[in-house]
């Protein structure tokens, strides 16, 4: 189809094809009142704008201006405060730090009486509590390091033979508090090494310091 046949098409289908051109000043007048922001409404028009007669859309657009205006102003008086992030707690605790010696292989030699002197020699000494025996290791939770560790646990681990001579010599028990030092990742027994007695921690006193 080209331009002329649509021409032709679409004048046929206007309605008002039949009706006589509008004059220019009516044109004008039309194209004046359309565009200007002050046209005066007719009193009876104005009558039909009373607001006893308003339609159902008027009162509903009404009450969403409303709305709207009060969500802005919670906004505003509340500054947005409810949109701020918290912060998550951690889910889990930070894995614990653990220090591990060995137990001294058995010996027939005699032992020299605990001094602080020859305490104070020790490269780590602690005061713990036994959490746990299982066979070939004991457990100690740390509750004071006197030198050479900030470990929350301590492990001492050794063959079968070697844990119980230090199990004889320390008499770990579950549960039991023990003031334990070391040299060398090996723990110190002749009583340098013991259940938990007042004259022993002033002797740790007394070698540490503190």
């Amino acid at each position: 189809m080209n331009d002329d046949q649509l021409r032709e098409l679409m004048s046929s289908r206007d309605p008002a094809a039949s009706l006589p051109p509008a004059r220019p000043e009516r044109v004008a007048r039309l194209l004046e009142d359309t565009m200007s922001p002050d046209v005066q409404t007719p009193a009876d028009q104005r009558q039909e704008a009373d607001p006893r007669r308003r339609t159902p859309l008027t009162w509903v657009l009404a009450a969403a201006a409303v709305l709207v205006i009060a969500g802005v102003g919670f906004f505003a008086l509340n500054g947005g405060e409810g949109r701020q992030p918290t912060a998550t707690p951690p889910s889990s605790e930070a894995p614990r730090t653990v220090l591990h010696l060995t137990a001294p292989p058995p010996t027939q030699g005699r032992c020299a009486m605990v001094t602080a002197r020859l305490l104070g020699n020790q490269d780590s000494a602690f005061d713990g509590t036994v959490t746990a025996i299982d066979g070939r290791s004991v457990t100690l939770e740390v509750s004071h390091w006197y030198r050479g560790g900030d470990q929350d646990l301590v492990v001492v681990e050794a063959p079968d033979p070697e844990m119980q001579a230090l199990i004889q010599s320390v008499t770990f028990d579950q549960g039991g508090r023990y003031l334990v030092s070391a040299t060398d990742g090996i723990v110190t027994v002749c009583g340098f090494s013991a259940a938990y007695s007042d004259d022993l921690a002033a002797i740790y006193a007394e070698a540490f310091g503190a």
